[in-house]
């Protein structure tokens, strides 16, 4: 299968930032793609006095507008993540459409974004935003896909839960900053990938140098043998990205992490959706 990554520009202009991502993902469905993935907070500044006036409830008008381009152009859309409203509370949440245009799966952000780096970022999620409670993962025409948000990404539980449910793709819309970025971006997405033994996807908005909050960058394909496939830098692109799913199987009897793990010592369990066992 092949995923376009967006790695976008996000203006202080909801309309703008949905018209850029329309145009980019049409322009990568020309090149016959299967899924289309846009960053975290794609049409919202990433900052936490923007979330609540950028916000939508369920169906509103960049949902809708993501629905209507995923039947259009007949593909999977994972539209990042924005600001969904309910009631008093505001998640940061990414809706996933299926080619028909319904929706396959929601998943509100589970870790909230609460760091102090002494003397560099200070960011706190959580005094504007409200936390998620369920794992995602769904099935796509090409195969099944776990979801998550950003810091998410940093829980191994959570990864090895979804690939232990079947997902052969660990997709991510995130916005690392220039602290955590360098530090640790391609880091977790080569160990995600390996220790689970799938492709892993992160997609995150362009760098604006001049921006409140100013995003890494560095959109990112790996293997599940830890291998870098394509990466962007800081500006504004996107990726094509060709995912041959079926590999997957031949390199967990290769490197029996899965198989081997002592389940009589130790194991792992969640709520929500699905077996526990892929």
């Amino acid at each position: 299968m092949r995923a376009a990554l967006i790695q976008m520009p996000v203006v202080h202009d909801k309309k703008a930032n949905l018209q850029y991502a329309c145009r980019a993902i049409t322009q990568a469905a020309e090149h016959g793609i299967d899924l289309a993935v846009l960053p975290e907070m794609f049409c919202c500044p990433y900052a936490g006095k923007y979330f609540r006036a950028y916000g939508e409830p369920l169906g509103g008008m960049a949902q809708t507008t993501m629905a209507d381009l995923a039947a259009k152009l007949g593909i999977t859309l994972v539209a990042g993540s924005l600001p969904e409203l309910e009631g008093d509370r505001v998640y940061n949440t990414s809706f996933v459409y299926g080619p028909d245009g319904a929706q396959l799966a929601r998943h509100r952000k589970i870790h909230l974004f609460d760091i102090d780096v002494k003397g560099d970022q200070r960011f706190f999620e959580s005094e504007t935003l409200t936390a998620g409670d369920a794992i995602t993962t769904f099935d796509a025409p090409f195969g099944r896909v776990g979801l998550c948000i950003c810091f998410d990404f940093r829980f191994e539980e959570l990864a090895r839960l979804m690939a232990l449910r079947g997902a052969q793709l660990l997709v991510v819309p995130a916005a690392f900053n220039m602290t955590t970025g360098p530090a640790h971006w391609e880091l977790l997405f080569r160990q995600r990938a390996v220790d689970n033994q799938l492709f892993t996807l992160g997609v995150a908005p362009a760098r604006d140098p001049q921006g409140e909050y100013v995003s890494y960058g560095n959109t990112i394909a790996v293997s599940p043998w830890g291998d870098v496939l394509a990466r962007l830098g800081g500006q504004a692109g996107g990726l094509l990205v060709d995912l041959d799913l079926d590999t997957i199987p031949s390199i967990r009897e290769q490197l029996p992490i899965l198989s081997a793990r002592r389940t009589d010592l130790y194991h792992i369990s969640g709520g929500g959706q699905g077996p526990l066992e892929p």
